[in-house]
């Protein structure tokens, strides 16, 4: 390992770009080398500088994170800039996530979210979505906002799911839609959203975008409950409280649901 360090080393003084980059990254993480990341600065920094597109992200992330330097949010973002015009979606996403939270810079930020969005990045198109429902760093959108949760949905983004359920059961963002709503609460619910849970339990309760099913219902009312949901632990307890026809197997099974559930009972109980 030593030789190999002695040969990069070696390119990497007659600026071989590669070596440059390969060398930084074995002494950011101490391979065959002792650990310098004020060494592993330097090599990136040097490779950065002849265009390397990672080197550009990684020497970001050590000013980002004040590692082998001081932190140094403005040198940070301008590597980050460097790499996320040259493509580097990870960049793009970084630039976004300092514009929106550090910088308070929400035209940027959104410039760099539609980027990473319009690259496939899942989280990103559902920021995207709520920026432009929210109107921030761009005109209020309803239309594009409710195109980029829905894209964010189909990707698999719970939260995206959940916001887009509640946007076809509200009404507000586009036309009501029980059935549309329903299938989306489904589909959050099915991948662990807790509110999700609930709110699927409130359809199947009340027979909206679905059939009636007080199994179903107590079902999801008790799978939310398991998550600790306040909310879902009431509303569990007042479908037992309220005598409907559930199965026996049923009420047993609430005797699994969790202390603060049956707090819940007792309370509705009293």
């Amino acid at each position: 390992m030593a030789m190999i360090i002695k040969d990069l080393y070696k390119a990497a003084e007659n600026k071989d770009i590669n070596a440059q980059f390969n060398l930084a990254l074995l002494y950011e993480n101490g391979e065959g080398t002792e650990k310098n990341l004020e060494k592993a600065l330097y090599w990136y920094q040097k490779a950065a500088e002849n265009g390397c597109i990672n080197a550009q992200y990684n020497l970001a992330l050590l000013y980002e994170n004040g590692e082998g330097t001081e932190k140094n949010l403005e040198k940070a973002l301008y590597w980050y800039q460097k790499a996320a015009e040259n493509g580097l979606i990870d960049a793009q996403i970084n630039l976004a996530i300092l514009y929106e939270g550090a910088e308070k810079n929400l035209e940027k930020a959104f410039c760099w979210y539609q980027k990473a969005a319009e690259n496939g990045c899942i989280n990103e198109q559902n920021n995207l979505a709520s920026l432009y429902y929210n109107g921030e760093g761009t005109e209020k959108n309803l239309e594009k906002s409710i195109y980029w949760y829905q894209k964010a949905a189909e990707n698999g983004c719970i939260n995206a799911q959940y916001t887009l359920a509640s946007s076809y059961y509200n009404g507000e963002v586009t036309e009501k839609n029980l059935k549309k709503a329903f299938y989306w609460y489904q589909k959050a619910a099915e991948n662990g959203n807790k509110h999700a849970m609930n709110s699927l339990a409130i359809r199947y309760e009340n027979g909206e975008g679905t059939e009636r099913n007080l199994e179903k219902a107590f079902y999801w009312y008790h799978k939310a409950a398991e998550n600790d949901y306040n909310l879902a632990q009431y509303n569990l307890a007042t479908l037992y409280h309220k005598g409907e026809r559930i199965e026996k197997k049923l009420r047993n099974s609430l005797l699994l649901v969790s202390k603060s559930s049956r707090k819940w009972l007792y309370k509705c109980t009293k």
